[in-house]
C-alpha cells in the first residue's frame, strides 16, 4: 500500500483543499473547539483526558512509556473511528489528515488509513501551518479591498442595513456575526462567543475570499466585540477607512432596539444585571430609575434612557475622533424595512461616488486624514 502523501498548504483559499473528500482533525476535542480548519471533522486519536494522561507520563516517567501507552490508545481510537464514522467511506475516498503540527498523531492515524487502501494525505505542519496563514491575514494583511465603514449611534440598525447591502450584492464583513455578539453591554447571543482563535480563523477566511477589485462595507466597531479582540490589521483598516454616518432619531432607535433585543428582554434578570454593571459610571439615582424600568418591563423607555444618558454621550467622542473621515450622512426618520432598504441604496451610491474613490486612493497612498488607532 502507498504511504500517506504530504500536502503543503500555501493559502487559506488554496483550491487544492477542495480536492479532498474530508479534512480530518485528529487533535483532542478541546483543541478542535479552540480553532479548526473550516468544515473539518474531529476524529480524535486521543481525547482530552487521554492526551493529559500521556503528557503526564511523558514528563513523570519517560518518553518511551508515554509512546507505548499513547500508541495503544491511538490504535484503539482509530479502530473505533474506522468502524464508526468512517464505515461508509468507499475505496475512492481521499481524506486530508492533520494534528497540531503534523507529527505523531496524524502520522499514526494516516498510516492505518493508508494500509486500508485509502489515498490519504497529511497536512504538512498541521494546524500550526493553518494558524500561521490566519495570523498573516488578520494581523498583517487585513482586507485587500477598499473599505467603507457604516457608523451611527447605538440602535441605528447598522447590522440590518449591512444585511440589506449584502442582499444587493455588495461585499460586506459582518464582524458581529463572526463574533456572535451584538457589540453592546446587552449584546450576548445564544450559543456564546467563539474562542478568539476561531473568531480569527472565520475573519481570515472572510478576508481571503474578498474580491480586491470591489469595495467592502463594514460596521463601525470598538476594538473589542464582547470578549473578543478585533485583530490588528482589521482594526487598522477600520480606523483608516472613510465613513458614512446614519442619523436616526433616538425614539426610532429605542423602538427598534427594544424589538431586536426581544431575546434579551425575555430574561429581565439578565437585563437588570447589565444595568447594575453600569453603577460605576452613573449616579445611584439613575441606576435605580433604570432598574425600575426593568421591573416594569418598559423596554422602549429603558432603551431610550440608556441611549440618551449612556451610549450617545460616549459616541460623541468617538464621532469626533473619526470626523475627518466622514464622507457622507444618511438621515432616516424610522428604521422600518423600507427605510433600511433606502439606507442601503444610498450607501451603495456612496461606494460609486468620486469622494469615496478619492478617499480610498488617498488612504492607500498614506494621504488620507489619520484617525487615532489606539485600542479603546
Amino acid at each position: 500500500m502507498p504511504a500517506p502523501r504530504i500536502f503543503r498548504l500555501t493559502a487559506l483559499t488554496d483550491p487544492a483543499l477542495a480536492g479532498f473528500d474530508d479534512v480530518i482533525d485528529v487533535r483532542s476535542p478541546a483543541e478542535h473547539a479552540d480553532d479548526h480548519l473550516p468544515g473539518s471533522i474531529n476524529l480524535p486519536v486521543l481525547d482530552d483526558a487521554q492526551r493529559a494522561q500521556v503528557g503526564t507520563i511523558h514528563k513523570q516517567e519517560s518518553p518511551f512509556a508515554a509512546r507505548r501507552i499513547g500508541g495503544a490508545l491511538v490504535a484503539a481510537n482509530t479502530a473505533r473511528h474506522v468502524a464508526g464514522p468512517l464505515a461508509d467511506r468507499d475505496g475512492s475516498w481521499q481524506p486530508l489528515v492533520h494534528c497540531w503540527r503534523g507529527g505523531q498523531r496524524s502520522g499514526a492515524f494516516a498510516t492505518i488509513l493508508a494500509q486500508i487502501g485509502w489515498r490519504v494525505s497529511i497536512l504538512d505542519g498541521g494546524w500550526k501551518t493553518w494558524r500561521r496563514l490566519v495570523l498573516d491575514q488578520v494581523e498583517q494583511r487585513g482586507p485587500g479591498s477598499p473599505v467603507l465603514v457604516v457608523d451611527g449611534n447605538t440602535g441605528s440598525a447598522k447590522t440590518a442595513i449591512l444585511e440589506r447591502l449584502a442582499a444587493r450584492g455588495v461585499q460586506v464583513i459582518d464582524l458581529e456575526g463572526l463574533a456572535n455578539h451584538r457589540g453592546s453591554l446587552f449584546g450576548a447571543m445564544p450559543g456564546g462567543q467563539p474562542p478568539q482563535k476561531l473568531f480569527e480563523s472565520r475573519l481570515a477566511m472572510t478576508l481571503a475570499r474578498l474580491d480586491p477589485a470591489r469595495p467592502v462595507v463594514v460596521e463601525a466597531e470598538s476594538s473589542r466585540i464582547g470578549t473578543l479582540a478585533v485583530p490588528r490589521a482589521m482594526w487598522r483598516a477600520l480606523c483608516a477607512a472613510p465613513r458614512v454616518r446614519l442619523d436616526v432619531p433616538v425614539a426610532a432607535r429605542a423602538a427598534y432596539t427594544a424589538d431586536v433585543y426581544a431575546d434579551t428582554v425575555s430574561e429581565p434578570g439578565r437585563v437588570d444585571d447589565a444595568v447594575q454593571a453600569l453603577s460605576r459610571l452613573h449616579p445611584a439615582t439613575r441606576i435605580a430609575e433604570w432598574r425600575g424600568l426593568v421591573r416594569q418591563q418598559d423596554w422602549a423607555t429603558l432603551a431610550e434612557a440608556l441611549m440618551r444618558e449612556h451610549y450617545d454621550p460616549r459616541y460623541r467622542s468617538h464621532r469626533d475622533r473619526f470626523q475627518a473621515a466622514e464622507i457622507g450622512q444618511v438621515e432616516l426618520p424610522s428604521l422600518d424595512p423600507a427605510a433600511q432598504y433606502a439606507a442601503a441604496a444610498r450607501i451603495e451610491a456612496v461606494l460609486d461616488s468620486a469622494r469615496f474613490r478619492n478617499f480610498a486612493a488617498a488612504e492607500s497612498q498614506g494621504r488620507a486624514p489619520a484617525a487615532s488607532c489606539s485600542r479603546d
